[in-house]
């Protein structure tokens, strides 16, 4: 059995199906039914892909294996039982033999006032068709009339987090900002899109080679997105977010990347953790527990080509520990022995849009156009299917205008940031995000 169908769960699920070949039963359960390709979210964002091209559905492309659509509530370990609530709220329970925790993470909230019940996080589908709905309506809106002070706060939008997904968000959503406001025939004259990224580190991309860090910084700043490291927010409110430097920013728009953290279910377990992250072995099993494995976000795996410390929260590693796992959980069962977990740094790669971005495969740096194709190629490599339909829309999206409507689909409550009170956060969450 498998909790999550993320990068390390879907991995694993597809590395089991062929090699046990209809020798044991597989069963995946996770609340939607289908992979999500994450590193592509800002660009459902902006309107670059429609969000089918990023799901990749789990039943089509994973055979032998049976999806229970289902959110995992608790792991009884001693009778090998996972309680789960599937989509319709009914209760449910699956026994297993084997079992790989690849959970995931969630929003990394931190302890700032009004930042549960004004800002909308950048996880999920959800987050991303909201954020579409609600860039689109705060320009429209803007463009519709009403005093200058209303329209300067409806075109402001503060991205805080300049990792991968706040900086990938902000140069994404600078440009489709920007494609809005000339499509609009009467937009306020001298009023125009403003866009900040914050980050409490001295520069963009932090974790990553200095020289990619400087590459998407010098972007951002040519597209006209104000970089603001060793600054975030001290307070957020309905109006806007007071700066912890004292400067008061009106907006209607505060997107939180700041991070994530692993998923509160596995903290839940009772057994050894690191910073949250489930204690693993190299080969992902977890001490104590020979049935049980872990891989992705979830898990603390000792990095080898580093001793002493632990792989990073990363599409990247998730990816590759679920092959690792698929083929532990195999030879657990007599198919092959056990492997370690080891990696070779391939590189990085961070999209800008439109042909920039910042990359340095194999430890060497590239920009502008070249990174653009580099990186696109390696999302098409490593997406598990959509590739056609993704590069017909990035062929689109270079010779069409975006389509700039509004589809209604998500309420403000229905993304709570808030991930470990959903309910509390569905009641406070109200009109501030508007």
């Amino acid at each position: 059995m498998i909790v999550g169908a993320g990068f390390a769960g879907y991995q694993t699920a597809r590395g089991l199906s062929r090699r046990l070949r209809g020798r044991a039963e597989i069963v995946l359960l996770n609340p939607t039914d289908y992979f999500l390709y994450l590193p592509l979210l800002p660009q459902v964002a902006a309107g670059v892909l429609e969000p089918r091209r990023v799901t990749v559905s789990l039943s089509g492309t994973l055979r032998h294996v049976r999806l229970v659509l289902g959110e995992a509530g608790h792991v009884d370990l001693a009778a090998r039982t996972v309680h789960y609530t599937d989509p319709e709220g009914t209760a449910g329970e699956l026994t297993y033999d084997r079992l790989v925790l690849a959970v995931g993470s969630v929003s990394k909230l931190l302890p700032i006032p009004g930042v549960a019940e004004h800002a909308t996080g950048f996880r999920g589908m959800p987050e991303a068709l909201y954020l579409r709905d609600h860039i689109t309506r705060q320009i429209e809106l803007a463009a519709g009339g009403g005093d200058p002070g209303t329209c300067t706060s409806r075109c402001t939008f503060v991205v805080v987090g300049a990792g991968y997904t706040g900086t990938e968000l902000a140069a994404h959503g600078k440009m489709f900002t920007d494609q809005l406001v000339r499509n609009q025939p009467a937009w306020p004259a001298g009023a125009k899109p403003r866009w900040l990224l914050l980050d409490v580190a001295e520069r963009v991309l932090p974790g990553l080679d200095p020289r990619l860090s400087s590459t998407a910084d010098r972007v951002l700043r040519e597209r006209g997105v104000e970089v603001r490291t060793g600054t975030s927010v001290k307070e957020s409110t309905s109006e806007g977010v007071l700066l912890d430097d004292g400067e008061f920013v009106a907006t209607r728009s505060l997107i939180w990347c700041v991070g994530v953290r692993p998923d509160p279910l596995v903290s839940a377990l009772g057994l050894p953790v690191e910073r949250g992250r489930l204690v693993v072995s190299p080969q992902l099993g977890v001490p104590g527990h020979p049935e049980v494995f872990a891989c992705g976000d979830a898990a603390a795996v000792p990095d080898l080509t580093r001793p002493g410390e632990f792989t990073a929260m990363t599409a990247q590693h998730a990816s590759r520990q679920g092959k690792v796992a698929a083929h532990n959980v195999a030879a657990s069962l007599g198919l092959g022995e056990p492997v370690p977990y080891k990696h070779a740094d391939m590189g990085f790669a961070v999209d800008l849009g439109g042909v920039k971005a910042a990359a340095n495969p194999l430890g060497v740096p590239l920009s502008g156009p070249v990174a653009g194709a580099v990186t696109r190629g390696y999302h098409l490599a490593a997406m598990p299917g959509n590739r056609i339909r993704v590069a017909a829309d990035w062929a689109l999206d270079a010779v069409l205008p975006r389509q700039a409507v509004q589809l209604g689909l998500l309420s403000p409550w229905q993304v709570p940031l808030d991930t470990d009170s959903p309910e509390l956060a569905r009641t406070s969450a109200g009109p501030g995000k508007e």
